[in-house]
Parts: C-alpha cells; structure tokens; sequence
C-alpha cells in the first residue's frame, strides 16, 4: 500500500469567524491510500488552536512513511494506526483514507464494517458567524429553514447578540457556541440569560483546563465540552462540568476513535453532538456515521464554502444525505 497527502485550498462563501480567529480560505489536507486497484480518501483541517498546522500534520505523515519504509513487516491498518500517531488532523486524514480503501477493497461499506444500519438522511445546524448583534440577527434571518442555528458567540456583546436574534426569530430553535470565550465571571449570569432566550445547549462557554467551575453552578441548559474533549480518555474528567461532549474526527484522530468515544460518551450518560472543522463533503462523510446517534448534527462545514467537490453531499431543506460510492465510505 501506497499513501501520499497533498493540501487543497477552498475558498469561503463568506468569511468565518469566531471568538479567535477570521477564516475567508479554508486549507484542507488529502491523504490517498491505494493498493495499486482501489484509492482510499480522507480529509482533515489543521487548527492552530490545537497546536496544528499544515506544515506540523505533512511532517507527522512523513513519519509515518519513513516507519513504514524501516519496518517492512509492519502492516498499517486502522488499529496499528492508533499507537503510531497521536489524536489529531494526521491521523484523521490517514484512518479515514484507510477506511475507505477497505470498503472499496471488500466492497462493503464502511457503516457496514462497524455493525451500523444504514445511514439516514439527518438535520444539520447551520452556523451564523460572528459579528455585530444586528449582523447576526440578518444572518440568522436568512438562514431559517434549517431546524436548528448554531450562533458563534465571543464574550462581550453576547446579550445583545442573543436579545436581537431573538427579536428577530422568536420561534428558532438556537444553540451557543462561545468557543472558550466567556469569563469565569460571566458565566452563571450569561447561562441565565441564553435560558431567558431559549438557548437549548451553550458549547464550550470557558477554556479547556480552565472550566473546574462548571461543576459548581447550576445547569439551567446542557452544556457541551468541545475543545475540553478530544478522545475517550477525556470523558472521566468531564463528569458533572458538562452534558454533552462534541465528537470531531480532526480531534479524536478519524473515525476509528470517534466510534469509541461514541460508545463511550453513551454508557456513561453523556449527550452527544457531532461537530465538524471547516471543510470540503469528503471531511464530513465519516461524520455522518457518528450523526446517526447524536442529539445535533453540525456537519455545515460544505455551506460556508464557495464551491465543493463534485462527489459532494447533498444538502437540502436543512438536511444532509448520506455520501454515495464516488465520495467516501
């Protein structure tokens, strides 16, 4: 078997943005793996935010070649993939290409590999950057049709961004992303105001490792750990702080993890949402084997993008479809 990973950019329909960081081109990585008859595909987003890069993710790929030019015996395979790369956007990309190498290989579907009944057609939120409250409220307002909006928020003017969304779509259902960007301080009263507005989950409100004081107050929403939940080893430390943890492939290292954490998260009375980086249709293929059993889908990441692949998904009505065989899995 072969692999190689080259970078793509994708330009942006409008720009991202969140408490952090502006987006208008979005720079993705490739990773075909092929046995001479079949390629596999898979696709990841390095963030910086996890101490990833595009230039940090092609150097771990090149550690992975050179392992398996010294050790001709060793056979790279989904499993043997977990103990030769850490979680992250490398090993996502490589353990999704495998995947769909395989399927093709045994011409069984991957949903098929792991026991799964056929995937459904599935709602998927639809994120509003962010920006100025009455931007937002604009944004939000074009965006109706889809069941849920996913609303970016960053700390100072998050009660005016919610009053005036709210004003303007009284009957949307609406769920918080902060992105770490809420003050200690902050929180129990701005909990309190997104219950107010009918906020159904607030995501991530203070940083990984900073968020012990989650435990202490009251929940008047779920909340849900994003950055403070990468891998099923880090369900133990989230007990009592949140709800609901948000599975991403490019954080749990591919589908392969994300599929333990899953079982996982759902044995010990976890909540589920599947979540996605900005990126192309072959990035959220795997996703929706994971947004069969989860409480909100956010695999949105193809509706920011100017253009996407042509295998793509198909999104309609708020709903995304299932990949074919030309695309993923």
């Amino acid at each position: 078997m072969q692999l190689q990973m080259y970078s793509e950019k994708w330009a942006l329909d409008t720009p991202f943005v969140i408490s952090r960081e502006k987006t208008t081109c979005q720079e993705v990585l490739v990773v075909e793996a092929t046995d001479g008859q079949f390629t596999g595909f898979g696709e990841s987003s390095p963030t910086a935010r996890y101490g990833e890069s595009i230039r940090s993710v092609m150097s771990q790929f090149a550690a992975v070649q050179k392992r398996l030019k010294d050790d001709p015996q060793l056979v790279l395979t989904p499993q043997s993939l977990q103990t030769l790369l850490r979680p992250g956007a490398a090993r996502n990309a490589i353990d999704c290409a495998l995947w769909d190498l395989i399927s093709k290989q045994q011409n069984k579907p991957v949903w098929q590999q792991f026991g799964m009944t056929e995937p459904q057609p599935v709602d998927t939120v639809f994120t509003i950057s962010l920006g100025r409250p009455q931007d937002m409220a604009f944004a939000a307002k074009k965006a109706q049709g889809h069941e849920v909006l996913k609303l970016k928020f960053g700390g100072v003017g998050d009660v005016e961004r919610i009053a005036a969304i709210r004003d303007a779509l009284p009957d949307q259902r609406l769920i918080i992303d902060a992105n770490e960007a809420w003050k200690p301080s902050d929180v129990e009263v701005f909990l309190d105001v997104m219950h107010e507005h009918n906020v159904e989950m607030v995501e991530q409100p203070l940083p990984a490792g900073q968020d012990a004081l989650l435990a202490s107050i009251e929940h008047p929403m779920t909340i849900c750990a994003d950055e403070s939940c990468h891998t099923s080893r880090d369900l133990d430390g989230l007990v009592g702080k949140y709800d609901m943890v948000n599975i991403k492939l490019d954080k749990t290292g591919g589908i392969t993890e994300a599929m333990q954490l899953l079982q996982k998260a759902k044995e010990m009375n976890f909540e589920v949402m599947v979540g996605c980086m900005v990126g192309t249709s072959l990035a959220m293929a795997p996703g929706l084997l994971i947004a069969q059993h989860t409480k909100y889908v956010d695999l949105d990441g193809p509706l920011l993008m100017g253009r996407d692949r042509d295998n793509a998904l198909k999104y309609k009505e708020g709903l995304v479809y299932p990949s074919h065989q030309g695309l993923w899995g």
